[in-house]
């Protein structure tokens, strides 16, 4: 297996690319190439850990590339144009099948339109979907969409459900998970126009799609560990997902303050230090990896913006595991027998 990283994409590359896929080259199989500017990756090798890269694993590659799409760059016009850029160049690579799995944590934008118009979306499926993972009380929740769709159509929610579905049950092995619509009360008459009548759809459909629809899911409830997927369109889901970490990081920077105030609060520490690191460990989304864009003819991870070396490594091994439990050729013959 071959795992293409773009390691100029994202606030911190190439120095968390690399960084990260060092840490990670010893927890997977796959063989891992990193697609940019040759020199300056060679440069970096040898400024963090003196050696060249071929030092540090046989299973290290680079793939060159001279251009870079930026955050700013207009998503279509970049893909047309920056044709040497680490993110075309990786799309095209996985395209002609030289590698398995593609990651990237630059430009959400040009990452979906390049999935979409370089790799082709999957029959059947109007619009390809990011599907983020996080933490749930004693599992994870799935979260359709993360942020591709801002405006989205009751068909659109539809297929996120089924894709969530066919991902859950191939990579976790969640015989029937749970779908939730995510709504701002539980009563099938409640929320906007679009919210309405993707419920009557899901509700209509599901049983001839094996949904596992369960209504719709406040938000509140949606870490229960009773949910397994969450849909809803991608600016709603983006403000949940960025709100949900928000409130970890103010959890953990609250419980950091309460036990550093004085001598006895550091002393009850000391007794309280393994569930805390056991509770920070539960909440940190870094450790389930990237959001995958479902509904695409073949894998692509997008990382979190501002990723760093632990997150890649994550992002890297999770990749690997997608490629591995065949989720992309699931869905293609699932939406094939559909249409």
């Amino acid at each position: 297996m071959k795992i293409i990283l773009d390691a100029m994409g994202g606030d911190n590359a190439p120095d968390a690319t690399i960084k990260g896929a060092v840490k990670a080259i010893n927890k997977v199989k796959a063989e891992v190439i990193l697609v940019g500017q040759e020199e300056v990756i060679r440069s970096k090798f040898k400024e963090f850990y003196g050696k060249e890269m071929e030092e540090i694993s046989d299973r290290l590659k680079i793939k060159n590339a001279t251009e870079t799409i930026e955050m700013c760059d207009i998503p279509t016009q970049a893909i047309k144009h920056k044709k040497d850029s680490s993110m075309v160049v990786g799309f095209n690579m996985l395209k002609a099948d030289e590698g398995d799995v593609f990651i990237s944590a630059g430009n959400s934008g040009a990452l979906l339109t390049g999935a979409t118009l370089l790799v082709g979306r999957i029959k059947g499926i109007d619009r390809p979907a990011m599907g983020g993972i996080l933490p749930a009380y004693k599992s994870q929740l799935l979260l359709m969409d993360a942020g591709s769709n801002t405006n989205c159509k009751p068909i659109n929610l539809l297929q996120f459900a089924q894709m969530a579905t066919i991902y859950l049950r191939n990579t976790f092995g969640i015989e029937k998970p749970a779908i939730g619509l995510l709504n701002i009360g539980t009563e099938e008459t409640k929320g906007n126009e679009l919210v309405k009548e993707s419920y009557n759809l899901l509700k209509e459909k599901a049983e001839e799609l094996d949904i596992n629809f369960v209504g719709n899911v406040e938000g509140r409830d949606a870490f229960s560990g009773k949910i397994d997927a969450i849909i809803t369109d991608g600016f709603t889901g983006n403000v949940f997902l960025k709100t949900a970490e928000g409130i970890g990081k103010l959890v953990k920077t609250n419980l950091k303050e309460s036990f550093t105030k004085n001598i006895f609060t550091k002393l009850s520490y000391l007794f309280a230090k393994k569930p805390i690191k056991e509770l920070s460990k539960s909440m940190d989304y870094k450790s389930y990896g990237g959001a995958l864009f479902l509904g695409v003819k073949k894998p692509v991870v997008k990382a979190h913006g501002s990723s760093d070396e632990r997150l890649f490594e994550y992002t890297i091994i999770q990749a690997e595991k997608f490629v591995e439990n065949k989720a992309v050729p699931q869905m293609i013959e699932a939406f094939s027998k559909d249409n």
